[in-house]
């Protein structure tokens, strides 16, 4: 190498690679999780017939908290909150009751993150 060479060499700054990816999955893992709990509390909402805190006529059901479940992904482990409700039992409609591992939604909200999709 010429002295021009190793003095531009000098000036990059060098990448963990590693780092760089597992940074990068721990933001998608979140943003899985993130996006998979705003889906259920979607179902919920349309299961109730009301938003959250909202009183209406048409109100079929209440809330009554949540609970966490794990469910283990390519990207890692998420923790979902588990709506729960009063007259009528929680069922999702995109993952299947017991199930602890999905690979198809994951794929899916990796590739529309990767894609530039935020809503």
């Amino acid at each position: 190498m010429s002295d021009d060479t190793s003095k531009h060499l000098n000036n990059v700054v060098p990448i963990d690679e590693q780092a760089l990816q597992g940074h990068l999955n721990k933001v998608v893992l979140k943003t899985v999780e993130y996006t998979r709990n705003q889906m259920l509390d979607v179902e919920a909402d349309a299961l109730v017939g009301a938003d959250r805190y909202e009183r209406t006529e048409t109100r079929k059901d209440d809330r009554s908290g949540s609970y966490t479940r794990k469910c283990h992904t390519r990207a890692g482990e998420l923790e979902l909150k588990m709506p729960k409700l009063r007259k009528q039992t929680f069922e999702m409609a995109i993952i299947e009751r017991y199930r602890h591992r999905v690979a198809s939604i994951e794929e899916a909200l990796i590739e529309m993150y990767l894609a530039g999709v935020s809503v």
